[in-house]
């Protein structure tokens, strides 16, 4: 697979980015979580690292020039065979040419591109804060003569104001309220224009089959992100998000699964390209992101970057429940309790069947009530007439 490197925003008011150095060179292997180039935004130079592992195949945007935020700036093989496919590919791309759906978006949506930020590292060249740029410049202080003290050598304030002899004593700290972030990001949800859709599902079938393979490990979670993610497949629009030049496609389908978290609030592990992994793989990722997500080990990846959301909360007995949606996707489906109900079939003969009820919210910008209503209907035809497919 051949992936793009994309100009991240390293700011909320970042437009475009200039490329510092490259960390690494083409042909080089790329681990998950290495510094693979340097970007200047608006505000300061920052590390930028690979959410991939594969090789570094083409840099289109060399170091010394500018690219839009979205655009193109390197491609990267996952094998070794891909190398020449992604160079011939990144050879004919014009290198500053941002996608037509990008745009500026704040620095928590980077991550659906592969890329996160890592303020703290130097890579041999002097890392200063704004504030302590600003300083130096006031004070008229040489930054080159100061050894900062910040993480990993980075320079302050503190550090310029020192160099200078302008060193205040530090203020007497006042009690304050910081908002949580969970709290923020509903109050940003909730003036989002939603809508929201209900469906009834029977699970007749798909309990069967977690009953003949859950002795291999298989969760309930795992199956109901399986037929979804499977579902979006047809449905890319439920997979996509608003964003202020209009709506971004996602090429994956990452499910995030909301978690409660001992002591309060939660946690929404996600479950990356859910659509391309076997069962199986799908309940072992879970239970390891669970794990690790009740023992505060998730990495900022493994939580942020969420295309689609599940909110269940069918263990509790709950029949039914809105869910408010997520910063930067455009859905989220919560999952009720499956109970025996006495239905009729099409002959009016009555009959006991399980059903869940699930509802999906929407973002109205993106989303329209047919195409929800037409995801549900098939996410309801694969889990009622052939869940076998998500073991395949």
């Amino acid at each position: 697979m051949i992936r793009e490197v994309f100009m991240p925003a390293l700011s909320s008011t970042m437009t475009e980015g200039k490329i510092v150095s490259w960390v690494k060179s083409a042909g080089d292997k790329v681990e998950k979580g290495e510094t693979v180039v340097v970007v200047e935004s608006d505000k300061a130079d920052m590390d930028v690292e690979s959410f991939y592992e594969g090789y570094l195949a083409i840099i289109i945007v060399p170091a010394g020039e500018v690219a839009p935020v979205g655009a193109a700036i390197a491609l990267v093989a996952e094998t070794e065979a891909e190398i020449a496919a992604a160079q011939k590919q990144g050879a004919g791309a014009p290198a500053a040419a941002a996608p037509a759906a990008a745009a500026p978006v704040p620095v928590a949506a980077t991550a659906s591109v592969g890329l996160q930020q890592n303020v703290s590292r130097q890579n041999g060249r002097s890392i200063v804060s704004p504030r302590a740029r600003k300083l130096a410049k006031e004070f008229k202080v040489d930054l080159n003569s100061i050894k900062g003290s910040g993480p990993n050598g980075r320079i302050v304030a503190e550090d310029v104001e020192a160099a200078a002899g302008k060193a205040q004593p530090a203020p007497v700290q006042q009690p304050v309220t910081v908002p949580a972030a969970p709290a923020r990001n509903m109050e940003a949800s909730l003036s989002v224009p939603c809508f929201r859709v209900g469906y009834t599902i029977t699970t007749d079938n798909l309990d069967k089959l977690y009953k003949q393979i859950k002795s291999k490990g298989v969760t309930m979670t795992a199956m109901l992100a399986k037929a979804v993610a499977v579902t979006l497949q047809k449905h890319p629009l439920l997979n996509a998000c608003y964003v202020e030049s209009g709506i971004q496609h996602r090429a994956d389908i990452n499910v995030a699964v909301a978690v409660a978290m001992d002591g309060g609030g939660l946690i929404t592990p996600v479950l990356q390209n859910a659509d391309r992994l076997d069962i199986y793989s799908l309940s072992r990722s879970w239970k390891d992101l669970v794990d690790r997500a009740r023992a505060k080990q998730l990495k900022p990846d493994e939580y942020s970057t969420g295309t689609f959301t599940l909110s269940n909360l069918g263990m509790y007995g709950v029949d039914k429940f809105d869910a408010i949606l997520p910063p930067n996707q455009g859905s989220i489906l919560a999952i009720g309790s499956s109970r025996p109900q006495v239905v009729a079939n099409e002959e009016g003969l009555m009959g006991v069947k399980r059903q869940m009820q699930v509802n999906i919210t929407c973002d109205h910008r993106v989303i329209y009530g047919a195409d929800a209503a037409s995801f549900l209907q098939d996410l309801a035809k694969l889990i009622e007439t052939n869940p076998q497919s998500l073991t395949l």
